[in-house]
């Protein structure tokens, strides 16, 4: 057992009861025994039953993230191994690991770290101060449970430059962590070659939490014209194309990203009917409006638009609006794709806001698919944490 040892009040403990790994500040009786923010502390409730060991950080709010519901399992390297390797072993089982989250937070019982593979590359998130302590640990051990499978990783790159470091009282860091190599490199997906950047692209490089979804997309997509909103690299626009779409029109506000969606299409062979095209998009959806233009298949995979619970009203609004112009350029008979990767626009909340945007624009709709995050980024039940992408597919069906 540590030597701190943390007190609950009477009846708190809430998250912890539910199946999550967050206690909060307001939850705690009493701290006793000398330590630093970062250190392993050991839990227990009102009544002095164990409730196991996490680490602490009085510069959040979340003020202990849990790592075991053990008292007596001592915390040290021969532990984050066994967490790595479960971690790698259920990839192994449930997804195609060739670019893939082999480590998803408290869903892997690790929280604050993130590590993507990108075939041979790492990128790793450190997002606590005690998974910023353990990050270089982290990632030795986990080229190590990786080489037992013969796969040889040639470079670590840190993007630990989210702003929830700053709750930690963290800076924002991206760089090596050992050897330089080429960030800029290229994988494979569902059959579609990307160009990534690792170091400067967003979020870890790629949204890896689509992949699944992006296969949904090329079932759809045979001999359709295809509007993609925010296609950031291009992602859904060249699942569409490849899958023998007839024209492909991708849009996204940065330049850099459009870019480079450009030469995805190269590398693809699908520039003659891919095309990109930079422009904000919650303007130009009106605009497409105006003039008269009408899609078989329109994909939405807008930015969140709310990343607290105070936002969610005006989340509603920006997700009704841009559904109601998505649907809008919407042929009869074609389909519609559209997301939210924010957690606090729960299921039942988006689909709602779907249904009333539908009846906005008097567009009746057919639900082909519902579909979540890749099983890369598996949820922890019952804590919900770990749960936020949405995404569902739907008909535009005409009664006659």
């Amino acid at each position: 057992m540590n030597d701190t040892v943390v007190t609950l009040k009477e009846g708190e403990g809430r998250t912890l009861s539910a199946g999550g790994l967050w206690i909060y500040d307001n939850e705690i009786e009493k701290i006793e025994g000398r330590f630093k923010n970062g250190a392993v502390v050991s839990v227990q409730a009102k009544n002095g039953y164990s409730l196991g060991q996490g680490y602490i950080n009085q510069n959040s709010r979340i003020r202990i993230r849990m790592l075991t519901r053990s008292a007596d399992t001592v915390v040290d390297e021969a532990f984050l191994l066994g967490r790595l390797q479960n971690a790698w072993d259920y990839r192994k089982n449930c997804c195609d690991t060739d670019s893939c989250r082999i480590v998803f937070g408290e869903a892997d019982f690790l929280p604050g770290i993130v590590i993507d593979k990108y075939e041979d590359v790492l990128v790793m998130e450190a997002l606590t101060l005690w998974a910023d302590r353990q990050k270089e640990t982290i990632t030795e051990l986990m080229k190590e449970v990786l080489e037992k499978d013969g796969i040889r990783i040639r470079g670590v790159y840190e993007r630990s430059d989210q702003k929830e470091r700053e709750k930690e009282g963290l800076e924002r860091v991206k760089g090596f962590i050992g050897p330089e190599f080429d960030p800029v490199f290229q994988i494979r997906e569902n059959g579609v070659s990307y160009i990534i950047d690792v170091a400067n692209g967003q979020k870890t490089g790629f949204f890896l939490d689509q992949k699944y979804n992006r296969k949904a997309i090329q079932r759809i997509s045979t001999g359709k014209s295809v509007l993609d909103c925010f296609t950031n690299i291009g992602t859904f626009a060249l699942n569409a194309g490849l899958a023998g779409a007839s024209d492909v029109l991708g849009l996204d506000i940065s330049a850099a990203a459009v870019r480079q969606a450009e030469e995805n299409a190269v590398l693809n062979g699908l520039s003659g009917r891919v095309s990109f095209r930079q422009c904000d998009v919650l303007s130009e959806l009106p605009k497409l409006i105006r003039e008269g233009a009408s899609y078989d298949l329109v994909i939405l995979d807008p930015p969140a638009f709310t990343k607290s619970k105070d936002a969610v009203k005006r989340a509603v609004r920006g997700y009704r609006e841009i559904n109601m112009q998505g649907l809008r350029l919407v042929r009869d008979g074609g389909f519609l794709a559209t997301c939210s990767c924010s957690h606090f626009m729960t299921e039942e909340l988006f689909r709602k806001t779907i249904l009333e945007a539908s009846r906005s624009v008097k567009k009746r709709l057919r639900l082909v698919e519902a579909r979540a995050q890749g099983t890369d980024h598996p949820v922890l039940w019952p804590a919900d944490e770990s749960s936020y992408l949405k995404f569902l597919i739907f008909q535009v069906v005409e009664e006659k």
